[in-house]
């Protein structure tokens, strides 16, 4: 709470100009400037009744915000309501930066796995290698039994 009975500045309502009343402020600031200001009272003491009216028009036309804010936005796209016999269906869709992306990963993929299946990939060549290793070991260690299992019955059929 404020003391001594002042209110402070906070929760004061905002009040915003029209961009339409400042760029009419401003040229006739700019042609007072220029002219010496005589000129410019004596037509705004006839001409105020018209440039009222044409105030009331475009107020009117737009409501709310948009009569507040006018701006040239080149990335502003308007809504535009289309003719469903306007409309084209065989036209190819456009697809969304995240479709788009999922497709390439998709297809990247799909590459991959091929040239994998091939073993023209680092790993798949990596992967052969030490299937071939294993292999060796395996085939190894099969001769190895055997000759255990040889020594074994010899030694079996000896006695």
């Amino acid at each position: 709470m404020p003391r001594g009975g002042k209110k402070g500045h906070k929760g004061r309502g905002k009040q915003f100009s029209n961009p339409e009343e400042i760029d009419r402020q401003m040229k006739a600031q700019r042609e007072l400037e220029a002219n010496g200001g005589v000129e410019k009272e004596e037509e705004k003491s006839s001409g105020s009744d018209d440039s009222s009216s044409e105030e009331e028009d475009i107020n009117k036309k737009k409501s709310g915000v948009e009569g507040l804010i006018e701006i040239e936005n080149p990335n502003r796209i308007s809504q535009k309501s289309k003719k469903v016999t306007d409309l084209d269906i065989n036209a190819p869709k456009e697809l969304s930066r995240r479709e788009r992306e999922e497709i390439e990963k998709q297809k990247a993929k799909e590459r991959y796995m091929k040239l994998h299946l091939e073993g023209k990939t680092d790993q798949a060549r990596a992967d052969l290698a030490r299937l071939a290793i294993i292999k060796k070991q395996r085939e190894d260690a099969q001769k190895k039994r055997d000759e255990l299992r040889k020594e074994v019955e010899d030694t079996k059929s000896k006695r």
